[in-house]
């Protein structure tokens, strides 16, 4: 008769030094002492929100929590004390929340290779989490989270939901369930409202000050007359401020496709265009290149 498996539902953390073997190979001490103090914070912040290392290989490792909340807290907690950090050894970090096999202290199964996977997958110092994560911690901490599309992580047959979560802008903050919300502006993912800091929005005195010096151009046009000239140093100034903040305006299903960013420029080159007709639409050509050029990295990134 087979052993019977011990399951359970947990949330995994998985943490891996990114470019831990070049490092070693420039700097092996240095290396090794970035190592070891960037796992005493790991250990810190895992106790501090009631989790475990389970697995360790190496400049990796794999921690459970019993809340989705409580892992992705100590995940971006972790890659912001890091940042503040000397050093050259960066972190990624994957977060999953799924079904593991308990073997003695340590966890297998597809939720740990799932959140492995999505910590490959991470930037340097970024933290992406899966769906079934998201849908516990959207509503719970005002962070920002960034819809990357299905992906196909390797050595899985199915694509999966990813998420980044942006944090790195200032004024970061947690938000429980339980607390009273501040003000903040939703965006629609999926059909839910994520929170987004206020601080990753424009301050409300930029706002004003940027329509101040709108309408005072248009103003001294009218005033002078002549040919119209003020919407120049307005498109100017918009697409500059569009270029800042735009990851926090453009939805989701567009910024998958095509980052913020670029679809600033897009606009901007097609109002260039508007604003001195001349009969050609000659926008359509630097625009499709960038169309293409983001498409063709979107393609390239997915995972083989």
């Amino acid at each position: 008769m087979s052993e019977k498996l011990t399951r359970k539902l947990t949330t995994i953390l998985a943490a891996d030094a990114a470019g831990f073997s070049q490092a070693m190979g420039t700097d092996e001490v240095r290396t090794f002492a970035e190592l070891n103090a960037a796992k005493d914070i790991f250990r810190k912040l895992i106790t501090h929100h009631g989790g475990r290392i389970a697995n360790t290989a190496g400049d990796g490792f794999i921690a459970d929590f019993p809340s989705a909340v409580e892992a992705t807290q100590c995940a971006i907690e972790a890659q912001r004390e890091l940042g503040t950090r000397d050093g050259s050894l960066k972190f990624r970090i994957g977060v999953h929340l799924g079904d593991v096999i308990v073997d003695g202290d340590d966890l297998i199964g597809e939720g740990v290779n799932l959140a492995a996977r999505l910590q490959s997958m991470a930037e340097p110092g970024g933290v992406l989490i899966s769906q079934q994560v998201y849908d516990q911690v959207h509503s719970k901490l005002t962070i920002g989270f960034e819809y990357l599309g299905e992906k196909r992580p390797r050595n899985l047959s199915t694509d999966v939901p990813v998420y980044r979560i942006a944090m790195s802008k200032p004024g970061f903050s947690f938000r429980r369930k339980s607390e009273p919300a501040a003000p903040h502006r939703g965006i629609r993912l999926h059909d839910d409202e994520i929170s987004v800091a206020p601080s990753e929005l424009p301050p409300p005195q930029s706002i004003l000050f940027a329509a101040l010096v709108a309408g005072a151009l248009v103003l001294i046009n009218l005033v002078t007359g002549g040919s119209i000239w003020a919407h120049w140093p307005i498109l100017g100034v918009a697409t500059i401020a569009g270029l800042r903040w735009a990851p926090q305006f453009i939805p989701p299903r567009i910024s998958a496709i095509l980052p913020a960013q670029t679809v600033v420029i897009i606009a901007a080159l097609a109002l260039i265009n508007i604003f001195s007709w001349g009969g050609y639409p000659w926008s359509l050509w630097p625009i499709g290149a960038l169309v293409i050029v983001g498409l063709g990295r979107k393609i390239l990134s997915q995972p083989e």
